[in-house]
């Protein structure tokens, strides 16, 4: 299917805007997802299987699309089709090489762990690594550097903790925990300390993966009779270990007991560990006790939205990156209508520059007044259900896979009522829709959340306290 240029430009934007999320995560999803093109306003997919399908739609699809509608500036619909016969993924397998490849590497012996394994000194700040070549650092974004990343108060400790940890200065961060919401800028530091970490020690051996992918390496090595393999790569040939979204782990009991003894082997060298998470230690569901106090046995470090000035660094620090002209003025106007992530703040930079430069125009005062509303529209639409899912899920440091699921943990099942709760205050919608929206719950289950909401409002000034929060967030959002 032939597309115009705007359209693939825009579909390559959406692709990268989508992958910075978890990269890892996203290339091994994508490499049983292909593209089909765009026709009568149809973004046409196609899914290796039903279960790939679901999940992309579920974890990936909404940013990908909203990114997409923004850079095209039109609605589009998703037309999937299902092929196990794929030919050509998104992202397509990575070929390993031998130094890359765990199935490749010579079994662990007690001589050569004595030279491979990093040993820490008596300040335990010095990073032992083997003298053979590192893997591939292709999958770390070269734009994303310390030198790059904008500090403030919503993010000063995670950075400097994280530079630390690089830097070899900081055995007693080791685990190094950053927790934050989508688009803080975690994932950036995750790179940023591989960056530090390899200009400093060329050989280091990073590991970075998702949580999602660790669990995949584990089953299909179970399946193959290959654990010697997998545990030498994460136990013995690891320098590094950057885990990504470990909120994946839950429930996963033999994942678990698995990297539960990863984490005591790396630890117990004196191997940095970083971590990253949606919501802190003590609010992971369905995580055993012992690894939750082992993440928190380091520094927890949470990255916030950031506040306007910081706003405006990051604006001025992408602009000069992306060799953007911006003005001081037109920087304020944007901080100022977009402030919900740092990652929408970039994407309604680069939407606005491609515009003007698509048009002939220059990002002056008048082109920011025509677009601005449509930024903060196509960024911020909290007016409907699903966003104020996001806004609650995003307060309580909860997922929206944790509100549709029947999970009754304090936290998430009230962090379900207030949402059922302000969407039926807000949207007025009827019990019934309501049961639909929330994972097909029975319509006096919503009539019970509210009324319990409504109750607690009234008499619980914590309540109160937390329901005000995000009504200012809902309400700043449509202005």
């Amino acid at each position: 299917m032939q597309l115009s240029s705007i359209e693939q430009d825009s579909w390559l934007q959406a692709l990268l805007h989508t992958r910075t999320r978890s990269p890892a995560t996203f290339e091994q999803w994508f490499a049983s997802v292909g593209f089909e093109g765009i026709k009568d306003g149809r973004l046409c997919l196609v899914a290796r299987d039903e279960f790939v399908r679901d999940w992309v739609k579920t974890h990936f699809l909404p940013t990908l699309l909203e990114q997409l509608e923004l850079l095209l500036g039109r609605p589009l619909e998703v037309g999937w089709t299902v092929n196990p016969l794929l030919s050509s993924p998104i992202c397509p397998p990575r070929k390993l090489g031998p130094s890359s490849s765990p199935s490749s590497a010579p079994p662990p012996s007690s001589a050569a762990s004595d030279v491979d394994r990093p040993r820490p000194t008596s300040s335990g700040a010095q990073l032992r690594v083997a003298s053979v070549p590192p893997p591939p650092a292709f999958q770390f974004n070269p734009k994303y550097t310390f030198e790059n990343f904008i500090v403030g108060s919503s993010n000063e400790l995670a950075h400097a903790a994280a530079y630390a940890c690089a830097s070899g200065g900081a055995p007693r961060y080791n685990p190094l925990f950053i927790t934050g919401g989508t688009g803080l800028g975690k994932t950036h530091l995750m790179h940023a300390i591989a960056h530090k970490v390899l200009s400093m020690h060329p050989n280091a051996r990073i590991v970075y993966v998702s949580a999602e992918h660790f669990t995949n390496e584990f089953i299909e090595a179970l399946q193959n009779h290959r654990m010697d393999e997998f545990r030498a790569r994460y136990r013995t040939q690891c320098d590094v270990l950057l885990l990504d979204d470990v909120q994946f782990l839950a429930g996963r009991e033999q994942t678990q007991e698995e990297f539960f003894h990863t984490f005591n082997a790396l630890h117990d060298t004196g191997v940095p560990i970083i971590l990253t998470s949606d919501k802190y230690p003590q609010q992971l569901q369905r995580m055993p006790e012992r690894l939750v106090s082992r993440f928190t046995s380091g520094l927890v470090a949470d990255v916030q939205a950031p506040g306007l000035e910081t706003r405006v660094a990051i604006l001025k620090k992408k602009a000069q990156i992306e060799a953007i002209p911006l003005s001081d003025t037109v920087a304020v106007l944007l901080a100022q209508k977009v402030h919900s992530n740092v990652r929408e703040l970039e994407g309604a930079l680069i939407r606005l520059a491609a515009k003007a430069s698509l048009t002939g125009r220059t990002l002056d005062d008048e082109v920011m007044q025509g677009e601005l509303a449509l930024v903060a529209t196509a960024s911020q639409r909290l007016v409907g259900l699903v966003d104020i899912q996001r806004v609650v899920c995003s307060h309580f440091r909860v997922t929206n896979a944790d509100l549709m699921s029947k999970d009754r943990h304090k936290s998430v099942a009230f962090a379900r009522q207030v949402a059922m709760y302000l969407c039926r205050q807000r949207l007025k919608s009827s019990f019934p829709e309501l049961g639909r929206a929330f994972g097909n719950r029975d319509h006096t289950t919503v009539m019970s959340a509210v009324r319990r909401v409504e109750s607690l409002r009234k008499r619980d000034p914590q309540v109160n306290a937390h329901l005000e929060a995000i009504e200012r967030r809902l309400a700043s959002s449509e202005q």
